[in-house]
This record gives C-alpha cells, structure tokens and sequence, in this order.
C-alpha cells in the first residue's frame, strides 16, 4: 500500500490527511495492536498534527468501515489491530502488557468440535491466553 487512499476509498470513507497519516501509522508500526494513545504519540514523534479527538474518531470510523478491530483485553484500554482477513487468537503478557498472536489448527478445530456437540456450528470467536512469562 502506497499511502491508504486506496483502501480508504474501498472502505468508503473519504480520503483526507488525518485519515491516511493513521492508517499508514498502523500498517507500518513494528506493534501491530496499537491503542489510540500509541497511535497520537507516534504520530506526535514523527512531527504529524493529528490531535488525540481526531485520532479516536479515526479509528472508531476505520473500526466501522471494517478497516481495523478493536480488542479490549482485561485490564487494559482497548487496541487496535489492521483486519488482514485471517483469524488469528491472541496471548496478553500479565507483566509487559504485550500482545502477541498466534494460530493453531488444533485448538480451532477442538471448539468446532465443541459446538458441534452441543449442537451449534461456530460462527465466529475470540480466544485470549492471559500469560507470565517462564521463571527460570
């Protein structure tokens, strides 16, 4: 992606600067589960005049448009995340606050089975591992 017009146009939200600047925020960061205050502090270091209202708007309109989702993991603020189309399940570290993602076949089609056998295919879920790291 160049600079977000495209994406944002597809989405059907009007292309302006505040809008790409995020959007490329999002899609370039090393942390791909940015909350709205991460997002307005990158944005202030690389000398972007983005004001922290437009930031939350931006997003609750990416959110919207299906661009972005939203996670609010316990005991933290809510997150957001580039929606790339393949479903992932997340580990919260309890120390760092550090998200990380992960896939594993097993454990999708285990809760398939689950429903299954009470009866209900699975529509859609949200798996999240709250972890510590090891102690050596």
């Amino acid at each position: 992606m160049a600079d977000g017009s495209q994406e944002l146009r597809k989405a059907g939200l009007k292309v302006t600067l505040p809008r790409v600047k995020i959007l490329q925020m999002l899609e370039s960061s090393d942390d791909h589960h940015m909350s709205a205050e991460d997002v307005y502090k990158s944005l202030m270091e690389a000398g972007d005049d983005v004001g922290l209202a437009t930031v939350y708007r931006v997003l609750t309109q990416f959110e919207t448009a299906g661009l972005v989702i939203r996670h609010n993991f316990d005991g933290g603020h809510s997150v957001f995340e580039i929606c790339r189309g393949e479903h992932h399940d997340h580990m919260v570290c309890l120390e760092t606050g550090r998200v990380l993602e992960f896939h594993n076949e097993k454990i999708e089609m285990l809760q398939e089975r689950i429903a299954d056998e009470h009866g209900y295919v699975l529509e859609d879920h949200s798996l999240v591992l709250y972890v510590r790291p090891k102690k050596s």
